[in-house]
């Protein structure tokens, strides 16, 4: 029977639904719950305590965090956290790869709200990183390094090569957004720091397009993570890097991760000096694992659409601190000025 997933968060943080969750798992009756803090922005993160009446088993944390799509404002928008959900339960387990540790990942198959509830990395002593927090090349090849685990794990996977909800997908963001968000970001203050030459928010839509259209069939093929920026790293408490939010997980190239990574995990001067030998450490890494690393020319150019994927992801954000988009606008798009990535055919 398939547990019905809450459309308030209130109804997640209590003993009886998460007693229904947790049990069939870990065998676990919950008796009471201790709220802490609530993040809300498009999704919410809440982390919480709980207390059972059992000893707790070993791989279940009393410290833990709900993410979700709650409350009557993401009502139509719930179906963005099934990608995420279907990883933590489907992919993840694959993987050796530093993420989050997922204790429930569901989907209601009525509203497909997905939530998932993980450790609470924060009570381990993590910090969870932004644009404003200095990033260092070291650390960017240990980032490269979590997702070239992830690439080798899933590379040309015949358990995942029909799962429909990992179907390449990166034009969903065209349905919805394009010239008028970028536009809107491109001429304010929040663009000021993009180069003249890639300002152009026609452009950039057009040759996100012809990006999506070549992608929609990738040959090789591995599951990237899709969003692979700052914001969705965390340092876990011995400063390690491990990656989060994967609501855009799908099959796809790996330079989509990669060019994406690189423009805009250090700044532009720390990346032009040593993007080339942190493109080569990840390409290292896969040719490790048995991949076939691809010519000079193929990397490049893969390199170019990766940040292009970027940049176009930022160039649409709407709803995130604005000192964070601008940092990231300035990154990506001197990063797509660089390598000439409106031009990517």
């Amino acid at each position: 029977m398939t547990l019905h997933i809450p459309e308030e968060l209130d109804e997640v943080l209590t003993p009886e639904w998460l007693t229904a969750a947790l049990h069939p798992r870990f065998g676990v009756t919950v008796t009471s719950v201790t709220r802490g803090p609530v993040v809300a922005r498009v999704c919410t993160n809440a982390r919480f305590r709980i207390e059972c009446d059992e000893p707790m088993p070993p791989d279940l944390p009393a410290e833990l965090c709900a993410k979700g799509f709650f409350g009557d404002f993401m009502k139509g928008h719930r179906q963005a956290g099934e990608p995420e959900a279907r990883f933590y339960d489907e992919v993840a387990p694959m993987l050796e790869m530093r993420t989050l540790k997922s204790v429930f990942a569901s989907v209601d198959p009525e509203t497909r709200h997905g939530v998932v509830i993980s450790e609470d990395v924060v009570a381990q002593g993590a910090t969870f990183l932004d644009a404003r927090d200095d990033y260092t090349p070291d650390l960017a090849a240990e980032s490269l390094d979590e997702l070239a685990k992830l690439h080798l794990a899933t590379w040309e996977s015949p358990q995942l090569a029909d799962v429909a909800w990992l179907a390449p997908h990166l034009g969903r963001q065209l349905e919805a957004r394009g010239v008028n968000e970028i536009r809107h970001n491109f001429e304010g203050p929040i663009g000021a720091g993009v180069p003249d030459g890639v300002r152009d928010a026609e452009r950039l839509v057009e040759v996100y397009r012809e990006l999506v259209a070549e992608t929609a069939s990738p040959s090789p093929w591995c599951i990237v993570h899709g969003d692979a920026h700052i914001n969705n790293v965390f340092l876990d408490a011995d400063g390690h890097p491990g990656i989060v939010d994967w609501q855009l997980a799908q099959r796809g190239s790996w330079y989509l991760d990669v060019g994406y990574h690189l423009g805009c995990v250090l700044s532009v001067e720390v990346r032009r000096a040593v993007e080339h030998d942190l493109v080569q450490h990840y390409l290292d890494r896969i040719a490790a694992g048995g991949i076939q690393v691809p010519h000079d020319d193929e990397v490049r150019s893969g390199i170019r659409r990766g940040i292009l994927h970027g940049l176009f992801l930022w160039g649409i954000t709407m709803m995130v601190d604005p000192a964070i988009t601008t940092i990231m606008l300035e990154r990506l798009g001197t990063a797509a000025a660089d390598h000439d990535a409106l031009a990517i055919a």
